[in-house]
């Protein structure tokens, strides 16, 4: 595994990383999209009342991305915007500066899955359109970048599809 990067670009209105993940494309894709649960650090990253047991994204264009709480209940995070196995995911983030749901606020993630030899994934992901927090863009644009950080997130996947 390699540190994740963040490409450097001038756009303020998105966060890009990248990580280089030791497991092949398909199975980097099925621990992306089907155990978010197993990386994603949900005792922290969540937004629910309840104690968040699972990550989902529902497999199709439409479908929800969200948290499941002990309780049985969910939160939405966002949706999936496009879905091609093993290739290229986009999810709308929906979640506001206040750290509520708010399926107005439509940001986007993409994230890009490309083979780097037989066992080796490259993943990009872009985190577009945070124009659309506003005022608060600067703010949101650093927690992505370096405190919230999609990085530390990528490399807590890339540990979980390398195991």
């Amino acid at each position: 595994m390699t540190e994740p990067t963040m490409s450097r670009g001038t756009d303020a209105n998105c966060v890009r990383k990248i990580v280089s993940v030791q497991a092949p494309q398909a199975v980097a894709w099925r621990v992306f999209t089907e155990k978010m649960g197993a990386w994603w650090p949900l005792a922290s990253y969540k937004i629910g009342k309840a104690n968040a047991v699972d990550a989902v994204i529902e497999p199709r264009v439409g479908g929800r991305w969200y948290e499941r709480g002990d309780d049985g209940s969910t939160c939405q995070w966002g949706s999936v915007l496009a879905w091609e196995p093993h290739s290229r995911l986009v999810l709308s983030w929906d979640i506001s500066a206040e750290w509520q749901y708010d399926p107005t606020l439509k940001t986007e993630i993409e994230v890009r899955f490309s083979a780097d030899g037989s066992d080796r994934t490259r993943v990009e992901l872009e985190h577009r359109h945070l124009d659309r927090y506003g005022a608060r863009r600067d703010e949101m644009r650093r927690i992505f970048d370096t405190e919230g950080d999609w990085g530390r997130l990528l490399e807590a996947f890339a540990r979980s599809a390398a195991a």
